[in-house]
């Protein structure tokens, strides 16, 4: 019904914006991630996804397409609720949720309020697939086929599992591995990762 919405910003609270157009205030639920890009700004442009239900009309907004999009494709999760959506959003900005999902980084997703360890596995093995169409050329630095890759190997996925126990998330862990040459040894990609983790 409404593709996005331009106009003031009348208020902003924990979640939510409203903007003022025309002389009328729509009151936007919204991620953390937009509600930084946002602040200080007197006027936005939010793109908007209206949610019907029974009781109630919930109005959407993200300062970025790409956003939600990626909100669209987590309410197509079952079991995941635009709350829930918005929740991860506001833990993992789109680009580090495309690479929790290629890592199979459960644990980054499951930070989100109201996410449990099986509801984070259905998001990744149902949006595995679609992470490549969706991030595009945004993903900063990292391609996310490589970050996919990097599981499917063993010395690699073995030095990633190494990492984790050192307590790096598995999607930091899988970035860095996968900035490294595939055919070294576990032992070399595990010093070499370690040294790229320690310079960041």
């Amino acid at each position: 019904m409404f593709y996005s919405l331009t106009g003031n910003i009348v208020k902003t609270g924990t979640g939510f914006v409203a903007l003022e157009c025309s002389g009328v205030a729509f009151r936007c639920l919204t991620s953390n991630q937009t509600l930084y890009e946002i602040s200080g700004d007197k006027q936005a442009t939010l793109y908007t996804y209206l949610n019907v239900r029974e009781d109630a009309l919930d109005l959407f907004g993200f300062s970025t397409e790409y956003e939600l999009e990626w909100f669209k494709q987590l309410i197509s999760v079952n079991g995941v609720g635009p709350k829930v959506a918005l929740a991860i959003l506001s833990e993992l900005n789109p680009d580090n949720l495309a690479l929790s999902i290629s890592a199979s980084d459960e644990k980054s997703i499951c930070r989100a309020p109201g996410v449990g360890k099986k509801l984070a596995q259905r998001i990744i093995l149902d949006l595995r697939d679609k992470v490549g169409n969706l991030s595009g050329n945004t993903v900063s630095e990292v391609n996310v086929s490589h970050v996919s890759a990097v599981n499917s190997m063993a010395n690699t996925s073995e030095a990633v599992a190494a990492l984790s126990m050192l307590g790096y998330s598995q999607s930091e862990a899988s970035v860095a591995v996968s900035k490294l040459d595939p055919t070294l040894s576990t032992e070399a990609l595990i010093r070499q990762a370690l040294k790229l983790l320690s310079n960041q």
